[in-house]
């Protein structure tokens, strides 16, 4: 039901570019705009419900009433009061997690929503190009040699670096010998990704005891710590590159019949693909390097968003986006309120999501083909 779901909506894409050129923009918005802002007016609603639960929950507990005044009061609307403390730890400790967390959660979503239309594969996400080995490698590096005590944002500038250099370094080596394949560039990846997971092993293996624990609590994934600075970190290339991505919405459409009906429909394959790959880099480096490596994000809320609005990029990438940000406070809150008054990192609770759920979608795949 679902791949045939899946072929109705992307032949339907196909058979739009033949259309006159304005038929075509009525068509595409009487069949968009309607789901598109559902999903946003729902997901929103959620989000700030989501948020506010958040921002209350902590060692400080605060009541939700102070919690809401605190947002109106943000937006030059007074509604109650709350407390100079409450109002210094909304401020300066729990919205920027907060944020972050928003951040992170939309732009691995994006991120993996792009990947699996590159590759017409749903259990494709941003590690596949190396951008999660790329990311830790820099991490280590920036805390094995301690490298903030010089630079205080040596950590995050060297994880966005391994993870933007690991991305290019696959499809570099996947170009030797002629044009790229998917199929090499996939085979690129894990090889790449094994090399630099031995790298980061070795330096691990190598550092003194005292300092692993600072480096397995950011190879595991975290919001705590988050600061305003890690917001101005992520937020640009996060919001730039994401609005970046949906603007080739409907050519990820096309990609999806393949290269050469792409081709034929006046989709630029040859650029636009290593383009896209490189912008998803980005955005997958960015996050990385302000929450550490945060697995299954990119892979999970893709593959449940286009089950439920379907295949069509136009909906599918602003909707992930928006469901990755709900998905990563909602993880938030389960890794805070778990193992009180301890607190699990956010990267475990969505690998216990995630895990199980990856193995659905390859049992589901193996199944179909079966059939086939």
């Amino acid at each position: 039901m679902a791949v045939h779901r899946e072929d109705a909506a992307v032949n339907a894409s196909a058979d739009a570019a033949t259309m006159p050129e304005e038929a075509q923009r009525v068509r595409e918005r009487r069949g968009v705009v309607p789901r598109l802002a559902l999903a946003v007016a729902v997901l929103s609603v959620l989000i700030v419900v989501a948020s506010a639960f958040s921002v209350s929950i902590g060692a400080f507990s605060i009541p939700l009433r102070s919690v809401v005044s605190v947002f109106l009061g943000m937006v030059g609307i007074e509604a109650g009061s709350a407390s100079r403390t409450e109002y210094l730890v909304i401020e300066q400790l729990r919205l920027p997690r907060l944020i972050v967390g928003i951040l992170v959660g939309a732009a691995l979503s994006v991120a993996g929503a792009t990947m699996q239309a590159l590759f017409r594969n749903p259990m494709a996400d941003p590690g596949i190009i190396g951008v999660s080995a790329g990311a830790a490698l820099g991490a280590v590096i920036a805390l094995a040699f301690q490298l903030t005590a010089l630079f205080p944002f040596a950590l995050q500038a060297l994880a966005f670096s391994g993870a933007v250099a690991a991305a290019f370094l696959v499809y570099g080596v996947s170009l030797v010998g002629g044009r790229s394949s998917m199929a090499t560039l996939l085979l690129s990846g894990i090889a790449i990704s094994a090399f630099l997971g031995a790298m980061t092993s070795t330096i691990i293996l190598l550092v003194p005891d005292e300092d692993l624990r600072g480096i397995m609590y950011w190879l595991s994934g975290g919001l705590s710590g988050s600061n305003w600075a890690h917001v101005r970190v992520a937020a640009l290339p996060v919001a730039v590159g994401a609005l970046f991505v949906t603007s080739f919405a409907r050519d990820l459409n096309l990609l999806l019949l393949g290269d050469e009906v792409a081709r034929s429909t006046g989709v630029p394959v040859g650029w636009l693909r290593p383009l896209l790959l490189a912008v998803s880099a980005i955005i997958t480096g960015a996050a990385v390097a302000v929450s550490g490596t945060i697995a299954f994000v990119g892979l999970v809320v893709p593959h449940i968003v286009r089950l439920i609005v379907g295949p069509d990029h136009r909906v599918l990438i602003p909707t992930s986006a928006l469901t990755g940000a709900l998905f990563m406070v909602v993880a938030d809150i389960v890794a805070r309120v778990t193992a009180r008054p301890a607190e699990l990192q956010v990267g475990m609770v969505t690998a216990f999501i995630g895990a199980p759920f990856f193995l659905l979608i390859l049992l589901r795949n193996r199944h179909r083909a079966g059939a086939l």
